[in-house]
Parts: C-alpha cells; sequence; structure tokens
C-alpha cells in the first residue's frame, strides 16, 4: 500500500518486461547510448575526440545519479541539459564533446521510437501466442457442430473449430500490420536543430557524405536500416499514430473474441477457465462470472481509445516543432502499451485453457435443428412422392405449433414427432433422426479451418513462443 497514487498498469496489468521499457531506468540509458553512438560516429570520421573519452562514456552509460539529475532539473528546468550535466560529471574527460552538434529531440525523440520498436516486438510475441493457442483449439474442435448465431438468433450450424478461426482470422490481420509498421519504423536521426543537419554541416566542413555516414552509423548501432529523410526538430508525429492504431487494432479483434465468450459462457456452452479456488461474486457463490474476457474487454476500450491522443498530437503540431505534444506523448505511448501487453497476457491465458461444454452445445442443437432442416426434410419428402407444395404448408403449420409449445409452455420441440406422424411425409423417425445429424449441417467448417490454419504455419515456424514470459493478471 501507498499514500500516494499508482498506476493500475503497473500494479494490476502489465509485465515486468514491458514495464521496464518504458522505465525512466531504460529510457535515460538509452539516450547515454545515443551519446556514445554519435561521439563514435564523429570520431570514426575524423572529429577530434579520443578513444580515451569514448571508452569514458561507456564506462559510466549505467551509472545514473537521479537524485543529482532532479536537482540540476529543478534549476534549469531541463531535462536532457540535466543529464549532460551530471553525465558530464561522471566523465570530465568526455564532457566536452557529450551531445556534440545533437538537439534535445536527438535523445528524446531517437529514444521513443527504439523503445516503442522493443515494444512492439513484445507486443507482437504475444499477439502470436495467443493466435497459436487459438489455431491448436480451433484444430481439436474443426468437427464439433454447433449453432450459429446471427443477430444473437440460432442460425444454421457452425463448428466451434471455425469459429474459433473468426477470431484467428482478425488477430493474424492485425499481426500483418504490426509487422509492417514494424519493418518500417525509422530513426529520427541526425538532424540537429529544425532538422537542416546545418550543425553537423559546420562540424564536418559541409561535408555532406560524411553526415550522411554519419546518420549510418548511428542507426545501425540500433539496429535500424535508416532515418526518416526529413524531419523539423521531432519526427513526424504520425509515426506514433501508426503505432497505436496497431494496439488499437489488436484490441478491437480481442473486445470481439471476448465477447463472444461471454455471450457463449451466458449459454452454458463455452467457458474461460476458472480457477479451483475463485470467487465468482462476493454474494452469489455458484457463478461463474466471464471476469477474463470481461477484463480483456474493458483493457481494449482504454487501448481503442487512447489511440486518438496521437491523431489529434499529430494534426495540431506547428511547423517545425511545438511542444505541446511532450506531455501527452509521455502518457498516451506509454500507457497504451501497458494495457495492450496485459490484454494480451490475459487473451494467452484464455486462449490455453478455454473449456466446451459439448452436452450443453448438442442440447442446443436438438433444440433447434428440426427447425434448421425442415429443408432437407421437404426434399427428402418429395423424393419419396410427397406434394412439395402440401408440404410445405404444413412443415410451416407444424412449425408454428411447436414453436409455441417451446415458447408459451416450456416444453421440448416436438416438429419430428409431428412430421413423423403425418403419413403425407412419407418419412419414418429413424429417417429423421438421419436427416437431423448435425454433422451434415456444418458445410466446410472443418475443411476451411483446416485450410485456413494451415495457412498460418509459416508464422507458427517463424516465431517461437516458449521462451514468452506471460505474467497472468488472475
Amino acid at each position: 500500500m501507498t499514500d500516494k497514487y499508482s498506476s493500475p498498469f503497473s500494479q494490476r496489468y502489465s509485465s515486468e518486461k514491458m514495464q521496464y521499457l518504458f522505465s525512466d531506468d531504460n529510457r535515460y540509458k538509452t539516450w547515454r547510448l545515443l551519446w556514445i553512438s554519435l561521439a563514435k560516429a564523429q570520431m570514426k570520421l575524423g572529429l577530434n575526440i579520443t578513444q580515451q573519452q569514448i571508452d569514458e562514456l561507456i564506462e559510466n552509460k549505467d551509472n545514473i545519479d537521479y537524485n543529482q539529475v532532479r536537482t540540476f532539473e529543478k534549476q534549469i528546468r531541463h531535462d536532457v541539459m540535466s543529464h549532460i550535466k551530471a553525465y558530464g560529471l561522471l566523465c570530465p574527460k568526455a564532457s566536452p564533446i557529450i551531445h556534440l552538434g545533437a538537439t534535445s529531440c536527438f535523445v528524446t525523440d531517437n529514444t521513443d521510437i527504439i523503445i516503442m520498436k522493443n515494444a512492439l516486438g513484445l507486443i507482437r510475441n504475444k499477439l502470436v501466442a495467443v493466435i497459436k493457442n487459438l489455431s491448436d483449439f480451433a484444430i481439436k474442435y474443426k468437427n464439433l457442430p454447433t449453432l450459429g448465431f446471427t443477430h444473437f438468433q440460432p442460425a444454421q450450424l457452425v463448428t466451434v473449430g471455425k469459429r474459433a478461426c473468426l477470431w484467428i482470422q482478425d488477430l493474424y490481420m492485425d499481426f500483418e500490420q504490426l509487422q509492417f509498421t514494424y519493418d518500417s519504423l525509422m530513426l529520427r536521426g541526425v538532424k540537429g536543430t529544425t532538422g537542416t543537419q546545418a550543425s553537423f554541416m559546420s562540424l564536418f566542413d559541409d561535408d555532406q557524405e560524411k553526415v550522411d555516414i554519419l546518420e549510418k552509423l548511428v542507426c545501425t548501432d540500433f539496429g535500424f536500416e535508416k532515418a526518416f529523410p526529413v524531419t523539423g526538430q521531432t519526427y513526424t508525429r504520425k509515426t506514433d499514430t501508426r503505432v497505436l492504431q496497431c494496439l488499437s487494432s489488436i484490441a478491437q479483434s480481442s473486445h470481439k473474441m471476448c465477447t463472444d465468450i461471454r455471450l457463449l459462457q451466458g449459454l452454458k456452452e463455452i467457458e474461460e477457465p476458472f480457477e479451483k479456488s475463485q470467487v465468482g461474486s462476493s454474494a452469489m457463490a455458484y457463478k461463474r462470472n466471464p471476469m477474463r474476457s470481461e477484463r480483456v474487454c474493458s483493457l481494449a476500450r482504454y487501448i481503442i481509445t487512447n489511440a486518438h491522443n496521437p491523431e489529434i498530437t499529430a494534426s495540431v503540431q506547428w511547423l517545425e516543432r511545438t511542444l505541446d505534444d511532450s506531455a501527452n506523448r509521455r502518457l498516451s505511448i506509454a500507457e497504451g502499451f501497458l494495457a495492450a501487453d496485459g490484454m494480451l497476457d490475459i487473451l494467452i491465458n484464455i486462449s490455453n485453457n478455454i473449456v466446451v461444454n459439448e452436452n450443453v452445445i448438442y442440447k442446443h442443437i436438438k433444440e433447434e435443428i428440426p427447425f434448421i432442416a425442415t429443408e432437407n426434410i421437404l426434399m427428402e419428402s418429395v423424393k419419396r412422392g410427397g406434394d412439395r407444395q402440401k408440404l410445405h404448408e404444413k412443415i410451416r403449420q407444424y412449425s408454428i405449433t411447436a414453436s409455441n409449445r417451446v415458447k408459451n409452455e416450456g416444453l421440448e420441440n416436438n416438429l419430428l414427432e409431428l412430421i413423423a406422424s403425418d403419413c403425407d411425409f412419407y418419412i419414418s423417425r429413424d429417417d429423421l433422426a438421419k436427416i437431423t445429424d448435425p454433422s451434415l449441417y456444418i458445410g466446410r467448417s472443418a475443411y476451411q479451418t483446416e485450410n485456413f490454419i494451415k495457412s498460418l504455419q509459416d508464422l507458427f515456424i517463424n516465431y517461437y513462443f516458449a521462451d514468452i514470459e506471460v505474467v497472468l493478471n488472475v
């Protein structure tokens, strides 16, 4: 317990790994790595920087006195300069060349992109783990008939596995969007105060080739192929929009899947995992609430609405730079990732432990299949000599009678009994049992499931799931 506000993202939802990516410690250590990279590249390209200075920077890269930094920031009201001063005191020989030719956004913006790329990588791994779990589930239940629903009213049969493929397909589209975004991320690079690289042109006596090489060397140090070709003082904030739209897209798919599970759990057909000692309700001890799926939906709504922040921020940037993006970005980017991380941890748990109540599913099919099978019954009766128009009207009347019996009297559907007892249909109870076999009404569900999952095999080959750290927020 604490007497100060503590974010639920760090207390309840997000994994330690994602929290560290957005921690101050990771951020400011990355600043120092960028200063080291810049100095090394400048030395390599002929500036008066010594290896001794580089070694001093490297030796002290993780030695950050945060109390000292806070003291400096209170005095000078500038976070980057406060860190430069603190680093310079640790590195007296290298102090004159720290941040040489750079602007604050050299460390702040480049660090943001580095963190976002690492965070997207973690999200990608967890997303793939969910897809893998659901794929195994889909194959296991590819042949199990279940009622399909349109408008949440019983419709033609599908299979449990085929329905899971609807979830997988959405999530795989999210994976493709995320992978594209991940692959296309660029550093802000080494651009100077307004993006013109004027300071670096001055340092290198207007040698444009050296300035180009300088930027490439820094990009390579951090695993990026290139930097933005043009920037203002900041990289375009459209990048943040693109990144958080990936998270929003995953949230949309997750919300849809977990809403389906919540509906099916209400029907007692499908259930999310329920721990042995889990309490469903403080008042109603018998309850098994779909609390994991509800939590996913809750976090998903936060992620979806949070994605509007960078959209608005990108639209109101002035000319080469304005600082009204700063506070918003500190909140929206970090917390968007923390929420998505926590949401996917829960989704991994759900997707790996979905409970299927086959007897309940069959009971619901049995209640509805007499109506679903009427067209097949009609065709078989006509084959045996029945009058199509006469039988169609009888089926209509019998269906109304059976429906009223179910709705008004609470009794079982007796449509098949009514048909079997009518000699105009030329059809027996045994014939009706064969005609109403649920497996005859699932179409190509099993085939579609197998083909779809097979098409994802490359994804499963390219990504390894066993080492993914999963914090189960239950």
